[in-house]
């Protein structure tokens, strides 16, 4: 086996895997697209399995922009939903927390020992 038979079989494995990556992708939108009813997703896959390059050439060009609005929308969800559980997480205030914070205001002056009891009170009351 030569170099330049090594070259031609990877040029076609890369062909062969990006045709299938394509394959999948197109075949995951069409099941994810809420807007295609089920006998349009039976027809879509129907002609991907019997025409596959043409049904996927097809399928980009006519819901493309679709199926990267719909991309696009599934990534901002996910997204905003990873930075909500963030915020919800990292804002979560222990009683113990807020009574090391009122320890340290009353151990720097900013607050009298009878203000130090109220807010340990009220954190303790939250728990």
């Amino acid at each position: 086996m030569s170099i330049w038979d090594f070259f031609v079989w990877f040029f076609w494995f890369y062909i062969a895997v990006s045709c299938l990556w394509i394959f999948i992708t197109v075949i995951i939108d069409v099941f994810r697209d809420p807007t295609l009813n089920g006998w349009a997703k039976a027809l879509w896959t129907l002609f991907l399995v019997f025409l596959p390059f043409l049904a996927v050439f097809v399928y980009l060009i006519a819901r493309g922009r679709s199926m990267a609005e719909r991309n696009a929308a599934a990534s901002r969800a996910a997204t905003a939903q990873t930075d909500d559980y963030i915020r919800s997480v990292a804002a979560t205030d222990s009683p113990t927390a807020q009574i090391e914070s009122a320890k340290r205001l009353l151990d720097s002056g900013a607050v009298t020992a009878s203000e130090y009891e109220a807010l340990k009170a009220k954190a303790l009351r939250t728990a």
